[in-house]
Order: C-alpha cells, then sequence, then structure tokens
C-alpha cells in the first residue's frame, strides 16, 4: 500500500507539475511509474 501512495503522490505532482502535458505524455508518465513501483516493491519489500 505504501507503494500505491509514493506512485499517486509522483502522478498528482506530474499532473500539476506539467499541466500541459499531452495525453501520450500522461500515459507515458504513468507507466514509468509503475515499472518504478514495480522495481520499489521488488527491491525494498515494503
Amino acid at each position: 500500500m505504501k507503494i500505491f501512495v509514493i506512485w499517486l503522490i509522483l502522478v498528482i505532482i506530474w499532473n500539476f507539475g506539467y499541466p500541459q502535458a499531452s495525453p501520450l505524455e500522461d500515459v507515458i508518465v504513468a507507466v514509468v511509474l509503475s515499472f518504478l513501483s514495480n522495481f520499489l516493491k521488488k527491491h525494498l519489500k515494503i
């Protein structure tokens, strides 16, 4: 659950930090952040 919260916060920061981003950029960043969250789950065991 902690990893999900981190992912959600990063997505929110992205959306408010770059409101002019295209929908494609939003999807790419969400996917990259998803991979990051999976990496953190495997390596940090949170």
